[in-house]
């Protein structure tokens, strides 16, 4: 009850700030970010959008690679003309496939660009089952798995730009509260429903690839820290919010439901202010593995706290990527999880 209470008054937390906090007020002290280059994904609208408009306005030198090239056209453009002098790269990015988050790092490395952020925000709701090209999931497959890839493709760049710059590189994986509403075997559950759509809800899908984001933090961040990579690595819940994750729900019901909550909601920037916070704030500089929301460090669900439950994910996630979905799921079921 009290928790809701500050989050309804919108009080400041132990890092100053809260969830009226926005944005743009949380990256205030940052005011010059120049040095610093970013991919964000998603940043073609919603949450995603509002983060590189006051990366940029900071500074920032923004990548933004994105499925549709024209969206994040004209998302550059906004951005533009806001900010005149700002650096922006365009690039095409699936991430449903593999192929296409290879090829896109491949492309981003032929710029030869330092990388000091990778904000992984984009995210998907399939309200119908689909698969993704790869056998996967579409949800799963966009929201953790081909971030998963596009992170251990990119993060040896991240740790040499560290190393020469002096800039500690950060990671952010935009999770969900929704991360809790999963319980069960995820590993078990992702090959059920990418084998049989029969076994399908969209909800409990989209709640495992969040809790899959809130796992690849904890697991990416024991490993930086076995390895000595100047790199942290942590995830955000921005909030509840309504984007683009709604758009196939348009109509009386969502409207009414939205209604009802409109006093929980909150507005895309201050939606966005968590993922800028941890992206460049000061204070969290050396802090890896952590889960924050409301611009606060907060504690996952009880699933999402199980690093073995990481690291097994982490193991069939490199399995996929290396052998393909098909041959993972395959040896899930002759082990039988």
């Amino acid at each position: 009850m009290i928790d809701t209470l500050r989050y309804l008054l919108g009080s400041a937390g132990p890092s100053g700030f809260g969830s009226k906090s926005t944005a743009e007020q949380v990256t205030e002290n940052r005011a010059d970010l120049r040095c610093l280059t970013a991919i964000i994904t998603g940043a073609t609208s919603g949450i995603g959008a509002e983060t590189a408009r006051v990366l940029a306005k900071r500074g920032v030198r923004l990548i933004l690679p994105a499925r549709s090239v024209k969206a994040a056209e004209d998302a550059k453009a906004r951005i533009v003309s806001e900010c005149p002098d700002s650096e922006i790269i365009v690039m095409a990015l699936d991430l449903s496939s593999l192929n296409s988050v290879r090829s896109f790092v491949n492309q981003f490395h032929t710029l030869g660009l330092p990388l000091h952020l990778l904000i992984n925000n984009a995210g998907k709701f399939a309200h119908e089952h689909a698969v993704s090209e790869d056998g996967v999931e579409m949800t799963f497959a966009t929201n953790y798995l081909g971030h998963f890839l596009l992170t251990k493709l990119l993060v040896k760049t991240m740790a040499e730009t560290a190393k020469e710059t002096g800039v500690q590189g950060r990671i952010v994986n935009v999770s969900s509260s929704i991360h809790g509403w999963f319980s069960g075997d995820a590993v078990s559950y992702l090959a059920l429903i990418s084998r049989n759509k029969s076994h399908y809800d969209a909800t409990r899908a989209y709640a495992l690839s969040k809790l899959a984001n809130v796992f690849h933090t904890k697991e990416l961040a024991r490993r930086l820290q076995q390895t000595g990579a100047n790199v942290t690595v942590n995830c955000v819940h921005p909030g509840i919010v309504r984007t683009r994750l709604t758009r196939e729900r348009e109509g009386l019901l969502t409207d009414l439901v939205f209604f009802l909550a409109s006093k929980l909601l909150k507005s895309i920037p201050q939606a966005a202010a968590t993922t800028c916070y941890v992206a460049t704030h000061p204070r969290l500089s050396d802090v890896s593995g952590n889960y924050f929301a409301d611009c606060n460090e907060t504690s996952t669900s009880k699933l999402g706290s199980n690093l073995a439950e990481a690291r097994r994910l982490w193991a069939t996630s490199e399995f996929m990527i290396s052998r393909g979905p098909k041959a993972a799921f395959d040896l899930l079921k002759h082990l039988e999880f």
